[in-house]
């Protein structure tokens, strides 16, 4: 049973005839007849009950049809994911990230990608979540990762990848403390108005009955500890941000702790995906 012979055979029983089938073929009725005959031949029974006037399909071969329309829609189904393969092989991402990302491990996400996809593209973009938002808006990056924040506006959707804490944390040798407001007469250091975290100090002073004198902005959580390592201020901060290398800081678990967003896989409701994006997005969740 050849493919030819099953592609002639679905024409005519579509189209209701010989010569259609043949005119859409683009080929001679007497090779579709002769083609139909051969797998009626090779099956051993009649596919088409034929009379001058109409050809009609005999119950063989409307098995043969619900069998044969099953066979073309899975070598449809193969045509696509070997497109999409290629596409994968040999396309192009570009992320938007925060440079924290609680304990989800980025770099190394990535390089498993990128072993398995060596011919993608891949390019990284790092900034605040405002500014990556807006990327993702003008189509300069494909997805975000970072805290996916209540008011995410409703054209973004975002997937779950890891939990982020907030702690306090101040100058190295520093008694602990127990609440926010024994902090409230300090210098704090902050990234700069507009950001999530400092939505997120504004809050947490508000609900103890202050606020927060900000005496230094930055805009990197880096930048943030080591103000805070060098003496000159008290800042409030990821989790994440206060294990990875840097500068000496006294670390305090608040209560009640400052709630952080959740660090999610952020991408546009409305845009899809490239094929190379859909399988980078499938391999940074399965990280998480």
């Amino acid at each position: 049973m050849e493919l030819r012979q099953l592609t002639y055979f679905e024409a005519v029983a579509r189209l209701g005839g010989f010569t259609r089938a043949a005119e859409q073929l683009r080929v001679a009725q007497s090779a579709v007849s002769a083609q139909v005959r051969a797998l009626e031949a090779e099956l051993g029974t009649a596919l088409f009950a034929r009379t001058t006037r109409r050809v009609a399909l005999t119950e063989a071969g409307e098995l043969l049809l619900t069998r044969c329309r099953r066979v073309f829609g899975e070598l449809d189904g193969a045509r696509t994911d070997l497109a999409e393969l290629a596409a994968v092989l040999h396309g192009r991402v570009t992320l938007g990230s925060m440079a924290v990302l609680g304990g989800y491990d980025l770099p190394a996400a990535l390089a498993g990608f990128h072993t398995r996809f060596p011919g993608v593209s891949l390019a990284l973009r790092t900034g605040l979540i405002a500014e990556l938002l807006a990327m993702l808006d003008a189509g300069a990056v494909d997805l975000v990762l970072g805290p996916v924040h209540d008011d995410l506006p409703a054209r973004f959707t975002a997937r779950h990848l890891v939990d982020e804490q907030v702690v306090l944390v101040l100058p190295p040798g520093r008694a602990a403390v127990r609440e926010l407001a024994e902090v409230r007469d300090e210098p704090f250091v902050c990234l700069p108005a507009g950001s999530g975290l400092r939505a997120i100090l504004d809050r947490a002073a508000a609900a103890a009955g202050f606020e927060p004198r900000v005496q230094f902005e930055t805009h990197s959580a880096a930048s943030i500890r080591e103000l805070v390592g060098a003496g000159l201020a008290v800042a409030l901060l990821a989790r994440s941000a206060t294990v990875a290398p840097g500068p000496a800081v006294t670390v305090v678990r608040l209560d009640p702790a400052p709630a952080h967003p959740a660090i999610g896989l952020i991408q546009h409701r409305d845009r899809r995906l490239s094929a190379a994006a859909r399988a980078c997005r499938q391999e940074l969740v399965r990280r998480a």
